[in-house]
């Protein structure tokens, strides 16, 4: 350990003893507990704090992806349900979650839903509408969004709708598909080499993903209005906030043009149910292709090229080129849109688990979730993620059940729906016993989610690239119209000594994760390894 005093704690004991000698001094605009803005205010045992207002500037804040069969069971039959997902609002509340994203609730014959057979009801595995509507109430009430995966690029090949156009060509429900005729190459393969025509003659049919999926005909306005009906219905009748548009480039293979045009028509519809409704798009793809659905059609597309460079800088504890990277693609995007969103995340429900990608380095996975924490947009937390889930392809296996307990074969609550590969040893994560772990991952999560919250720098502040640098750093402005902000990470296993640059208009340091980081008079950082700092403009 070191033997020395910061600076830092000095300015603390002086300070400190100054303002017991001047009771009208106890407190400054800037400080907590007595301390000087030239000491550290805030540590990760500050956060969260009753004292501490966080800003509501949805969606510009944290979401959490549920896939619901994995979350929690209410019912003892080892599926996840919706009563049990709303038993664990207060969690998710605690963990400082402020939006939901859920993976499909339709009713669907696969695990996933993703090929839904009712547009209009809940899966039953799951409950009922009922359920799902004092479900959003009390999220609600609890400050909390919920928007839904709203798949339709396809319907399932066992919705009535399909199961009518194949075994009657005279069906209304025909021209709802895109079928073969005597024009057709029906060798055609996509976009990953797969297969796109599937059956047999006269009844082959076009499916992007797999048979079981047979894509909708979007140039029948039947099938459109259909599509803004189900919009309408989840967001007036039930109440959702938004969607999470699933497969958005593949309603027209091939055609970006047609792709975008189909996607402002259905903001337009839906924007004119609910003028706040939170679009948010799948399009896995470079920001060339992503950028012009931004628009006139979603408010955000998710950034899966910045999840991977974001764990791979921690893997390889360097990360120079991320900002700079990150800067230019946000750059490229405001030529689309000057209000567009940026829904980041480390992995989601098809890329496999941070601690696996990470071979289970805790250390790594805290920096990540920094990272992602910190850098602008609305960041998206995958379920399990906040203790340090593992889970690797196949998919059914970064769906696992979430781990509440140590000893999850006993507790109510648990659910089984699959085997799992993973997190089955004696230390498996658990929430249990995580939340009274101060130095957990979980607390990590909490504890960033939190600091987010109450800084509109964080929240939805512009980013700039900082001068400051130095090996394993990564470094950053945020600044909003109140508040300028300088963040570093040390991505590194070495403690680092990094000189401030002058440019960068700060002088205060504000948050640090360690007692072991201090801040020089001249402004050199003596920062530890694996940690994080915040330093402010002193106004």
């Amino acid at each position: 350990m070191k033997k020395f005093i910061s600076y830092a704690m000095i300015c603390f004991v002086i300070l400190f003893f100054t303002a017991c000698s001047d009771p009208s001094n106890n407190t400054n605009e800037e400080g907590v507990n007595g301390t000087s803005n030239d000491a550290i205010q805030y540590s990760p045992s500050d956060f969260p704090s009753e004292s501490m207002e966080l800003i509501d500037h949805f969606p510009e804040t944290v979401f959490y992806e549920i896939f619901v069969r994995a979350f929690q069971d209410s019912s003892g039959d080892g599926i996840g349900d919706i009563a049990g997902m709303t038993e664990r609002l207060d969690y998710l509340e605690e963990l400082g979650i402020e939006a939901l994203w859920l993976m499909p609730i339709n009713p669907s014959p696969t695990y996933h839903g993703y090929d839904v057979t009712d547009y209009y009801d809940i899966n039953p595995d799951y409950g009922s509408l009922d359920d799902f509507r004092a479900f959003i109430d009390q999220a609600h009430e609890r400050g909390i969004k919920v928007i839904m995966d709203l798949v339709v690029n396809h319907a399932s090949y066992e919705h009535e709708w399909f199961q009518e156009a194949l075994n009657d060509k005279d069906s209304p429900y025909r021209d709802w598909f895109i079928w073969a005729d005597e024009d057709t190459n029906v060798d055609e393969r996509g976009e990953w080499g797969q297969n796109l025509w599937h059956g047999e003659e006269p009844n082959q049919y076009m499916s992007v993903f797999w048979e079981g999926m047979p894509d909708l005909n979007m140039d029948n306005q039947d099938v459109r209005d259909k599509i803004y009906d189900i919009g309408e219905f989840w967001l007036d009748d039930v109440g959702v906030d938004g969607f999470r548009l699933d497969a958005a480039k593949h309603i027209y293979p091939g055609e970006a043009e047609k792709n975008h045009q189909w996607w402002a028509e259905f903001r337009s519809e839906m924007e004119a149910v609910n003028e706040d409704v939170f679009l948010v798009g799948e399009v896995w793809d470079i920001p060339q292709v992503t950028g012009p659905y931004l628009e006139r059609g979603f408010h955000s597309t998710f950034n899966f090229d910045l999840g991977e460079n974001i764990i791979q800088a921690a893997r390889q504890e360097r990360g120079q080129r991320l900002v700079s990277s990150l800067v230019n693609v946000l750059d490229r995007y405001a030529d689309y849109s000057d209000d567009y969103i940026d829904s980041t995340f480390l992995t989601n429900h098809d890329i496999d688990r941070v601690m696996s990608q990470l071979q289970g380095n805790d250390d790594r996975a805290k920096i990540a979730a920094s990272l992602l924490l910190s850098l602008p947009g609305s960041p998206f937390i995958y379920y399990g993620e906040e203790i340090g889930m593992e889970g690797q392809k196949p998919d059914e296996h970064i769906r696992e059940p979430m781990l509440w307990y140590d000893e999850p074969e006993e507790a109510d609550g648990q659910t089984t729906w699959i085997n799992p590969r993973h997190n089955r040893s004696d230390d498996a994560p658990s929430v249990e016993n995580m939340k009274d772990d101060e130095n957990s991952l979980w607390r990590h999560y909490q504890t960033w989610v939190h600091l987010r919250r109450s800084h509109s720098a964080l929240l939805y502040g512009e980013i700039e690239e900082s001068s400051t640098d130095g090996e394993g750093i990564v470094s950053f402005i945020r600044e909003s119209d109140d508040e300028r902000l300088l963040v570093i990470h040390n991505l590194s296993k070495e403690s680092s000594e990094i000189a401030i640059a002058d440019e960068d208009d700060v002088s205060t340091l504000y948050f640090s994760e360690s007692d072991q980081t201090s801040l020089s008079e001249d402004n050199i950082l003596n920062i530890d390894a694996y940690s994080s700092v915040i330093l402010k403009k002193n106004n």
